[in-house]
């Protein structure tokens, strides 16, 4: 293809890039150059020559730090239609890169195990060497596994909703590319390699991006569903053999704990969205449990299949000859139905009666599984007779897998966690208990009653109130449900603003109202206290002893194994108080809780509920949980995994391991050899307290106190079109008046992310650190940020947020504003330019990443293509804002750009 096959990669020079990173760039030159010929295939020569002449303008307007207004000639006033075929194009182009560096990253990692001797870093490999190396023996390695949870929670806050049918056709392109990824394919299968390419890339190009109407939850449940049934399903066995193989250990001989979990908040997630509750709640767990049993009896049929062991040549174990005898009295059809020529083959007559049984269950008929354990059981005795019989190598591995692939998902695919404002709960007990005044009540009154309640739950009147009946209808559902699903089916019950011990008694009161108890009559749920703002956050340690004091609620912990589950909100107190006060609080919560821990006796395990972006606690894993409080990590990790990261962080099986890798290891690190005590950080504390301080002043003063802010903020960003987004069944804001406060985070973030200036993720950390830079001397905290992980990770955080905004595109947005626009900009890059030279002052550099040329690559890979999107946006929006809102043809238009930036820029939400 000529020059206007359009390469994606002509901005980098050869120089630019690592040695390692050459393939990289052609497979991006690849990819891009096939997305030339698709779009002049779709659309025409004429098309594809405009979508390069303005790509190459952004080139050079970058280049040559040039302003946007060629850009903006040349997209000013396109039609409609025109102008959403031109957004789709520069999509389809980063979305090739996005592709080309996920696969990349599967290059890297196999050109380390392929250097035997260095393992790649933040791998098991990696991290077990360094502990042993450092002193940990074999026994309080083996202690640490057997208490390890590492648990991803999947929400349902997209801020990039992928259909399905466009993830299944972007695995084809991967795999197509891993196929050839060390440059090995015959001329004649890489032709093959690239048509299937172009036949997925064609098809893609011809599927609407997101549908009209707005999804339901069942919609979310099958995107959640996408990462857990073809991607974690197929890692999981691959990862203990990984650890296993780390360890040294015979995988054959070897019984490693089950330490990986998934949660799932689809389906349960009832904060502020009327369309979850009790019907969705049951509908969800059946859903998973469908999707789970259908993908073990397809493995069970394949293990089968393979399992073709003939007892004339090899014997098997007596358990299992027995149990295949009471399988056929337990299913006397099914058994009929097995063929006399494999009478001779015992595995697979075995299998197929365990498939039938399986068949059962789902039907939820008399010869169904009770529970996953007697299911685990029957494909043990496979595993163990293969072992016994020398079948190590002719079956046990396919065997072990679904072993473990039945451990980690049991009947449930994933634990299904429960969340509500603790409003919702205080509006229903005010019906209950005839009180209109409960919500105001003093907490020591309310903790008082609620004391009663839980003493005599049958005392609560009934109610007709909507409210009072929904809630309890979930508490009921978890009641009938727990016991067809199991222990492990339900997560915690989270309570978002939780603001006092009253907030948690309330869950364990409604579920007792309800009839929610175990066979001992305890309540079988964890509750979760979920401190979101930064005054919550800094309240914690009071609420959370004041609720280990109470002795009703000191009894429900003695039930649940004296363990107490915290959620730590990232999003809603970065949205409060900014960045900087967001983390420091967090920080010191954290420190608290876990002093609090060591003087109660109640293990606290804190829920990390992050998102993608810097300001909701998004960036590496790995170094979050190494930056932690010591002592705070304790064995356990489990977060909240949100938006596009789900798609960046799972999307692809090698990239999913390689992420459950560093998880697993940095929670060993940090459990096993926590950073030593560090003298220097309590001056540290000190300092970044003082530092936190000023810039939450300034960011309220800015986002929360400036009168005009609001009214820029809804002209200066895509706010509106994002209100209208049909990419979530969960409404954008709680409720109230269109102003800040009551909306959510992810939409606040989602808008700033929109408008490339990213203001949530710095706004007032220029102001803080200056101060701390005046106050206590440049070399001082240059030695902070480059010696204490903590302060470290959040200016490696800035500062990537910062190199991917750009105020000079921001800048076409701000003047949507109108007479606000001078004086709010000038506020905006005012700040900016403080926290850039701030941050490079404190780093000693002369640019932005200076020091990771991978990200730098990143971002300029992408620019080229988000740019001109961008300009389009500002384009539509004074279009639809001036036609009243009420032109759907440009509100689609718009929604085809939201996407589009949300793809190219990434971190969004």
């Amino acid at each position: 293809m000529d020059k206007k096959a359009s390469n994606a990669a002509d901005s980098l020079r050869s120089s630019d890039l690592p040695e390692t990173d050459k393939a990289l760039r052609d497979d991006v030159n690849r990819v891009g150059s096939l997305v030339g010929e698709i779009l002049a295939e779709q659309e025409g020569e004429d098309f594809l020559d405009e979508v390069e002449r303005i790509r190459v303008a952004a080139i050079l307007r970058r280049e040559n730090n040039a302003s946007t207004e060629e850009m903006e000639r040349e997209l000013a006033g396109v039609d409609v239609a025109h102008a959403t075929s031109l957004v789709r194009a520069f999509s389809t182009y980063f979305q090739a890169v996005n592709v080309a560096e996920r696969v990349h990253r599967i290059r890297r990692r196999r050109e380390y195990e392929r250097a035997d001797a260095s393992p790649q870093p933040g791998g098991l490999r990696d991290v077990v060497g360094k502990l042993r190396g450092d002193g940990v023996d074999k026994a309080a390695l083996d202690a640490c596994l057997a208490r390890l949870h590492i648990e991803p929670v999947f929400t349902a806050h997209p801020t990039e909703a992928v259909r399905r049918a466009l993830l299944e056709k972007e695995t084809e392109v991967v795999r197509a590319l891993v196929a050839d990824i060390d440059g090995g394919r015959t001329p004649v299968e890489r032709r093959a390699d690239l048509e299937r390419m172009r036949m997925a890339l064609t098809a893609a190009w011809q599927t609407a991006e997101f549908a009209l109407d707005k999804p339901s939850v069942a919609d979310e449940l099958e995107n959640v569903g996408f990462y857990l049934t073809d991607v974690l399903y197929r890692v999981v066995p691959v990862f203990y053999e990984v650890l296993a193989d780390a360890l040294g250990e015979d995988p054959a001989g070897t019984e490693l704990p089950t330490l990986l979990r998934f949660g799932n908040w689809v389906g349960g997630d009832m904060d502020g969205n009327p369309n979850v509750g009790a019907e969705t709640i049951a509908a969800t767990l059946a859903t998973q449990r469908r999707q789970v049993l259908a993908l073990y009896r397809r493995e069970v049929y394949q293990l089968g299949r393979l399992l073709s062991h003939s007892l004339s040549r090899v014997g098997c174990s007596a358990d299992l000859l027995a149990r295949t005898d009471v399988y056929r009295a337990l299913l006397p059809t099914a058994a009929a139905r097995l063929r006399a020529r494999h009478e001779d083959m015992p595995y697979r007559q075995f299998l197929k009666l365990v498939g039938e049984r399986l068949g059962e269950t789902e039907r939820g008929t008399e010869g169904g599984y009770p529970d996953v354990a007697a299911f685990i059981e029957d494909i043990r005795i496979v595993v163990d007779s293969l072992r016994e019989n020398r079948g190590v190598h002719a079956g046990w591995f396919a065997a072990r897998r679904l072993l473990r692939r039945a451990e980690t998902f049991g009947f449930h695919l994933a634990t299904l966690d429960l969340r509500q404002d603790s409003a919702m709960h205080d509006a229903a007990f005010a019906a209950l208990l005839d009180d209109p005044e409960w919500a105001s009540r003093e907490v020591d009154e309310r903790v008082e009653r609620l004391s009663a309640v839980l003493a005599n739950p049958a005392s609560v009147r009934t109610s007709s109130d909507e409210v009072a009946r929904k809630t309890l209808a979930v508490f009921r559902t978890v009641a009938q449900l727990r016991p067809r699903y199991g222990e492990q089916a339900f997560g915690p019950y989270i309570v978002s603003m939780s603001r006092s011990a009253a907030d948690a008694l309330a869950v364990v009161a409604l579920a007792r109202i309800a009839g929610c108890v175990n066979g001992g009559g305890q309540v079988p749920l964890d509750v979760a206290p979920l401190f979101e703002t930064v005054a919550d956050l800094d309240a914690a340690e009071a609420v959370v002893t004041s609720l280990f004091a109470d002795p009703a609620y000191r009894a429900h912990l003695a039930a649940r194994g004296n363990r107490q589950i915290v959620m730590l909100g990232y999003s809603d107190s970065a949205k409060d108080g900014g960045l900087v006060a967001s983390r420091w609080a967090l920080q010191q919560t954290q420190i608290a809780l876990t002093r609090l821990a060591h003087e109660s006796g109640v293990r606290i395990i804190f829920f990390h509920g992050r998102g993608g972006s810097a300001s909701r606690g998004g960036g590496k894993t790995e170094r979050a949980v190494i930056a932690s409080p010591r002592g705070s990590v304790d064995g356990t990790l489990r977060l909240t995994e949100q938006g596009e990261v789900i798609h960046r962080k799972y999307g692809i099986r090698a990239i999913a391991l390689r992420n459950l890798e560093q998880m697993t290891g940095a929670v060993l690190r940090a459990t096993l050899r926590p950073r030593p005590p560090e003298p220097r950080e309590a001056s540290w504390r000190s300092m970044a307290s003082a530092i936190a301080g000023e810039a939450r002043s300034a960011y309220r003063a800015f986002v929360h106190e400036h009168a005009d802010f609001t009214e820029y903020f809804r002209n200066a960003t895509p706010i509106d079109v994002i209100e209208r987004l049909r990419i979530g069944s969960r409404p954008s804001r709680r409720g109230g008046t269109g102003g800040v406060e009551n909306l959510r985070a992810i939409p606040w973030v989602f808008a700033w992310s929109q408008n490339r200036a990213a203001l949530t993720g710095w706004f007032g950390v220029g102001s803080g650190l200056v101060h701390g830079i005046e106050t206590f001397g440049r070399e001082a905290m240059s030695e902070m940020a480059r010696d204490w992980p903590f302060f470290a990770q959040l200016v490696d955080d800035v500062e990537m947020v910062l190199a991917k905004a750009d105020l000079a595109i921001f800048e076409r947005y701000s003047r949507l504003a109108g007479a606000l626009h001078e004086p709010m900009y000038a506020e905006v890059s005012a700040e900016f330019e403080r926290t850039r030279s701030a941050i490079l002052e404190l780093k000693d550099e002369e640019e932005l990443l200076s020091r990771d040329l991978r990200l730098r690559q990143s971002i300029r890979l992408r620019n080229p293509y988000v740019d001109p999107i961008s300009l389009i946006q500002v384009d539509l929006l004074a279009r639809w804002r001036a036609d009243d809102r009420s032109d759907d043809e440009l509100l689609h238009a718009l929604i085809a750009t939201v996407n589009g930036i949300a793809a190219g820029i990434q971190n969004t939400g």
